[in-house]
């Protein structure tokens, strides 16, 4: 009870401290998406499940709030802590295990990024942990209903995003080839095997009805955007994404497992995890949930080496912070501009931290996360001018095309003070909602050409050109254009927007 009781004090500082390290700069491309979707439930979407989108659309009922939206990564980020700890308890751990553990998991890099901004990758960071404790537990003669559990967080970690489906896969994996194979025909796993799938089904189902979209967006990204690393890159990215300095402690807990028969599958489960994603080509960040039950089971390890130079522990506790606090900047969005571009200058090029790119997208002043967080404000002032200099009619009949999901996101959050007109695209989610009646007659296109390749339109203008000194170069000189004269209507033309990427 003690034990449980500090986890709760550790839980609650790591809360405080993402409560109020976290909401800076601005909303981010994605986290304006994920309001876009969640203000249209729907059982899926085409590049996520729902559960995120209906998070993000929640914290906004009362009004714009980047406090209110990333107050809900804060809470993801302390339930991880706390069940990070419930595993180093169940793994026999003491203080110095939960002390070491709950100190990891909060500066791990990769980590502290799930707990600083809305993403699907968020729920996990909760979820995969407590996935695996329900599992360790029921392995340590706990109630067999354990296992409805274990179904229950996979289900809700599924409906977030879907690369759960490779960790419940890796615990199989690690389960079936190891002594604890015989608990796979308990008729409560069966029974948590049926939760998992019933909780799965509507999203499952939504993409059958709508032709597998995720599918094709997957395919796109493999063969456009993201980059593909080497099995030796991807391996390395570990190291990066971790902290090379803090990864010694999920090392530690790797070799603590492998050498305990007891906890060994989940020592298997972490490398067939990482052999999935390399054969599919994973993002280097998609095994980074697994790392909680790692980093527990390192502070065990830790806990254990050190017994007899307990002296030692402090210098550990030291080290450990000292290593988390040189990368916090890169994954929490707490200083300025400038003094970013300056610390990423001296630290990360020195101690080579930089973590891979995950996309073919060249970067500016700021790495893709931070720059991200800038222009969309600005963005929709420049498309509202251009629409205030419209006639009254010409208003009336107007309507908003955006290149991709983070502007049509922008302009439709950020524009409701303007009274701004509907906002269209062809990217992703954007593309199935469809043209909602909007001929396109009058059209104000956002980094667009009025579709002068198939003559869409007899006219366009460049009537502003949008420049921001830290958004993605992509993102930078965008043209927007008044479109005049269309020649068929935008509904007629409208499967040849579609852009899953």
């Amino acid at each position: 009870m003690q034990q449980k009781k500090r986890l709760l004090i550790y839980a609650g500082i790591v809360f405080i401290l993402h409560l109020f390290g976290n909401p800076h700069y601005g909303f981010f491309r994605d986290e304006l998406y994920f309001i876009a979707c969640g203000l249209r439930p729907a059982w899926g979407y085409v590049d996520q499940p729902p559960v995120t989108p209906l998070l993000a659309a929640g914290s906004q009922v009362f009004g714009h709030s980047l406090f209110l939206l990333r107050a809900v990564p804060a809470i993801f980020a302390a339930a991880s802590v706390y069940v990070t700890g419930l595993l180093v308890i169940e793994f026999g751990g003491g203080t110095f295990a939960l002390t070491l553990s709950a100190l990891a998991a909060f500066f791990c890099p990769v980590l502290m990024n799930f707990g600083m901004k809305m993403s699907t990758d968020m729920p996990g960071l909760f979820l995969w942990p407590l996935a695996a404790l329900f599992v360790v537990r029921t392995l340590k003669g706990g109630n067999q209903q354990n296992w409805i559990y274990t179904g229950l967080a996979l289900g809700m970690s599924f409906q977030a995003k879907i690369s759960v489906l490779f960790f419940a896969a890796s615990l199989f994996a690690g389960l079936l080839f190891t002594r604890h194979r015989r608990s796979l025909l308990s008729m409560w796993c069966f029974w948590g095997a049926a939760v998992f799938a019933a909780i799965s089904l509507p999203y499952i189902a939504w993409q059958m009805h709508y032709d597998f979209p995720m599918m094709e967006l997957l395919r796109n990204g493999q063969k456009g955007k993201n980059l593909t690393l080497s099995p030796a890159d991807f391996m390395v990215a570990q190291l990066l994404i971790t902290n090379p300095f803090l990864a010694l402690i999920w090392i530690s807990g790797l070799f603590w497992l492998i050498k305990h028969p007891t906890w060994r599958f989940l020592a298997i489960a972490w490398a067939v995890f990482m052999a999935e994603m390399i054969i599919l080509h994973g993002k280097h960040y998609y095994s980074a949930n697994f790392y909680s039950i790692l980093i527990a089971a390192g502070g065990v390890a830790i806990e254990s080496w050190t017994s007899s130079i307990r002296r030692l522990r402090p210098l550990v506790s030291a080290f450990v912070v000292m290593a988390g606090l040189i990368s916090v900047p890169f994954v929490m969005p707490i200083l300025s501009e400038e003094s970013f571009v300056e610390y990423n200058r001296v630290v990360a090029k020195s101690l080579h931290l930089e973590s891979p790119k995950t996309e073919k997208h060249q970067d500016g002043p700021l790495p893709q996360d931070w720059a991200d967080m800038h222009g969309w404000p600005e963005l929709t002032a420049a498309v509202a001018k251009v629409f205030q200099s419209l006639s009254p009619e010409e208003r009336a009949k107007a309507v908003i095309m955006a290149r991709n999901y983070g502007q049509a996101s922008a302009i439709e959050f950020f524009g409701k003070d303007y009274a701004l007109p509907a906002v269209l695209s062809g990217h992703n989610q954007f593309y199935l909602w469809g043209t909602r009646g909007n001929t396109g007659e009058i059209l104000i296109d956002v980094k667009g050409d009025c579709g002068k390749d198939t003559n869409l339109y007899r006219s366009s203008t460049l009537a502003a050109t949008f420049t921001h000194s830290w958004v993605m170069p992509y993102e930078n000189e965008i043209p927007i254009m008044i479109c005049r004269g269309l020649n068929r209507p935008l509904e007629e033309i409208w499967t040849a927007t579609k852009f899953y990427w």
